[in-house]
């Protein structure tokens, strides 16, 4: 991946980053801002067999093709099967086989197994002779056992192998893998570079603000809203409708997608209960904010609603039992006034 293909707010960090020596970085920082494609940024100009002044991968050669169509062969990349489809890098062939006849599904975490082929991968030698590249995305997903694979070589690293670990939540991974890497803090994009942003990525100008308020001011997040079709109107008459217990405003939400949306509208409710601003909705567009204690149950509530939701028994009963929980939430406010 080029410089100029990267979002505006990480070509900055990538020029810092190329500039420092380090075998192994941390590149953390909150979700949609960018630490995928910053750290396969960072692996294709250390890979880059013509890179710019500035170290950057020239985006031409063969090692930046091969990258491109996901066959670099000193480039392993150890992700959760399901991320692995999303960002469209193949399996091997075990893995592969195992989920299409079934035996399995795919999983939501590094897979042990996936580790130890990576270990391997440090210790062989480079097929192209710019030195090999272990990418870790989202590191989080390294369970114990996975990362403890990892720690030896990320300490002692044989050859010439550099890794790059992206995280979405630093706070989770051993602190012994924390302290063996350089850490990075991401910055966080301006708003008006964000909307610029999704603008150029085809996504209406009438729409960029309203739907990078509702990712939280994260443009990765917000063009992932605009791609699956959320409306701004909807969105701003969310809060409204829950007051109503109207689940037909949650009908087009995977129950993931909907317990998501719900701790936003709590998260801003428990903003302005303490006299902040919100961050996902219009201040105009939010009901009156229920008791300090009955947005904590309703949040409670929601995080464990969150840990099942990718596999409810129910989905229909699932979201009904949601809306009627944030109604009951939400009307409490009207009760308990004088």
């Amino acid at each position: 991946m080029s410089a100029e293909a990267l979002s505006p707010w990480l070509r900055r960090p990538l020029t810092e980053l190329l500039r420092q020596r380090g075998h192994a970085w941390l590149l953390q920082g909150p979700s949609g801002i960018g630490q995928y494609e910053l750290a396969l940024a960072l692996a294709a100009a250390w890979l880059c067999e013509q890179p710019t002044e500035q170290g950057t991968a020239c985006g031409h050669c063969a090692s930046c093709h091969a990258i491109e169509v996901r066959t670099h062969a000193d480039l392993c990349v150890l992700m959760p099967e399901v991320a692995m489809h999303e960002l469209s890098w193949p399996l091997d062939e075990k893995a592969q086989a195992e989920i299409d006849d079934k035996k399995r599904k795919p999983s939501r975490e590094i897979r042990v197994e996936a580790m130890r082929d990576a270990v391997g991968f440090a210790q062989r030698t480079s097929a192209r002779g710019r030195g090999k590249v272990v990418l870790v995305y989202p590191a989080e997903r390294m369970n114990t056992i996975t990362a403890n694979a990892l720690l030896k070589t990320l300490e002692e690293p044989v050859g010439d192998v550099r890794f790059v670990l992206a995280s979405e939540a630093a706070w989770q991974l051993l602190p012994t893998i924390r302290s063996r890497c350089l850490g990075f803090t991401l910055p966080w994009p301006e708003t008006a570079e964000a909307e610029a942003w999704l603008v150029a990525q085809d996504v209406p100008a009438a729409d960029a603000a309203a739907l990078l308020r509702a990712a939280g001011g994260r443009p990765s997040d917000a063009l992932r809203l605009a791609r699956a079709g959320q409306s701004p109107k909807a969105w701003a008459l969310l809060p409204k409708a829950m007051v109503r217990g109207d689940v037909g405003a949650l009908a087009d939400h995977a129950p993931a997608q909907a317990v998501g949306a719900l701790q936003k509208l709590c998260h801003d409710l428990m903003a302005v209960g303490n006299g902040a601003a919100p961050r996902f909705f219009e201040a105009a567009d939010l009901p009156a904010a229920p008791s300090r204690l009955a947005l904590a149950r309703w949040s409670k509530s929601l995080a464990s609603a969150a840990r099942t939701a990718e596999h409810p028994f129910n989905a229909g009963l699932m979201l009904e039992a949601l809306v009627s929980e944030a109604r009951t939430t939400l009307n409490s406010a009207a009760r308990r006034r004088p």
